[in-house]
């Protein structure tokens, strides 16, 4: 979360609906580690996370007209669905036939496990979460950071909802036994 407050928002938010250029780079500095976080965790290469995010920036500016202020967070969480949304768009425009078996990974722990994740670093929880294959990613994603249901996922993604709640139990379980696997090397 970016702390801001009320006030502080409020100054840029009326500075960038004026167009302001200070405005839009108060706006990038302010957020752009964070919207790159959100569009690490849908896309996996640096170069494509870099090309979504500048494909980002140009739809919160071209489209700022659009956004509503809602209190306090409210353009933090405008933002974050804007790169979610483009996110998913660029997965759906270089969509790829991948066939994922579970078998592949080897022997699997119990997915409902819930293992310490306290002693890893967020940069290799973050990789774990970009390893996992784009379909498992995508729903574990928002399932668990967007707070979508399997209904709005399957939706969303064109996909059965028992598809949806398949592919964030295979997600689980490949994190869970590489969360062990890291916490085994580390010890």
């Amino acid at each position: 979360m970016i702390p801001a407050t009320a006030e502080k928002e409020k100054e840029l938010i009326d500075a960038l609906r004026g167009g302001k250029t200070s405005a839009k780079r108060a706006f990038y500095e302010q957020f752009h580690r964070y919207l790159a976080a959100v569009c690490a965790r849908y896309v996996s290469n640096n170069d494509d996370v870099k090309d979504l995010l500048q494909e980002v920036f140009i739809k919160i500016y071209t489209r700022f007209d659009s956004f509503a202020y809602r209190g306090t967070g409210s353009l933090q969480a405008w933002s974050r669905r804007i790169a979610v949304n483009e996110a998913l768009q660029y997965l759906r425009a270089n969509k790829r036939k991948q066939e994922v078996r579970l078998e592949d990974f080897g022997e699997m722990p119990d997915p409902d496990e819930t293992p310490d994740i306290s002693e890893i670093p967020q940069q290799a929880l973050l990789g774990m979460i970009q390893r996992l294959p784009e379909r498992y990613r995508t729903v574990f994603n928002l399932y668990i950071f967007e707070e979508m249901s399997h209904k709005d996922i399957a939706a969303l993604l064109g996909i059965g909802e028992s598809s949806s709640a398949s592919n964030l139990h295979r997600a689980k379980a490949l994190l869970t036994k590489w969360i062990h696997e890291y916490l085994n090397h580390e010890r």
